[in-house]
């Protein structure tokens, strides 16, 4: 009986753990005739298939734990040139701004997305989980509010390890 409860519990566990992106390390759980089997994913194999899709990478060791750095691209939206819009249009605008947004992590080009908590010049920041600047640049012009000039973006690269939580 434990071991069917174990085993409904790591089914679970497992299919609930599926995600669009790898992490710096991953476990793989196999389950053999009641003995359970872990594998680790090396962090060299994830660095290695990141680098081969045009990812840029680095990997060091401190202490017992190595790191598997990542570029990143933080995208500033700043304010725009172009505010005049009436609040009906700046609505519309806002709606399909976050439809873009979504679209983006949904489809694995964002890690992390928020406006700022000030009415200043930058009104929100985009990191964009991209191989190249360019391509993130791409996909953060392609935003309605870019577009129709009310927000405009500054680029920059930005190195953090793959996995990493903000705490």
């Amino acid at each position: 009986m434990k071991h069917l409860i174990l085993l409904a519990f790591l089914t679970l566990f497992i299919s609930c753990d599926q995600s669009s992106k790898e992490e710096a390390s991953e476990e793989i759980v196999e389950v053999k005739e009641d003995t359970i089997v872990e594998k680790e994913v090396s962090t060299k194999s994830i660095e290695e298939d990141l680098q081969k899709k045009g990812y840029q990478t680095f990997s060091y060791k401190e202490g017992d734990t190595t790191y598997l750095m990542q570029q990143y691209y933080m995208v500033f939206l700043k304010s725009g040139p172009t505010r005049s819009q009436d609040s009906t249009e700046a609505a519309e605008l806002q709606k399909k701004h976050m439809a873009h947004l979504e679209r983006m992590a949904t489809e694995g080009f964002t890690s992390l997305t928020g406006p700022m908590g000030d009415d200043g010049d930058l009104r929100g920041i985009v990191v964009f989980n991209t191989a190249t600047q360019a391509e993130a640049d791409s996909l953060a012009n392609l935003d309605p509010m870019v577009k129709a000039g009310r927000l405009k973006v500054e680029i920059h690269p930005w190195w953090a390890a793959k996995g990493g939580k903000l705490k």
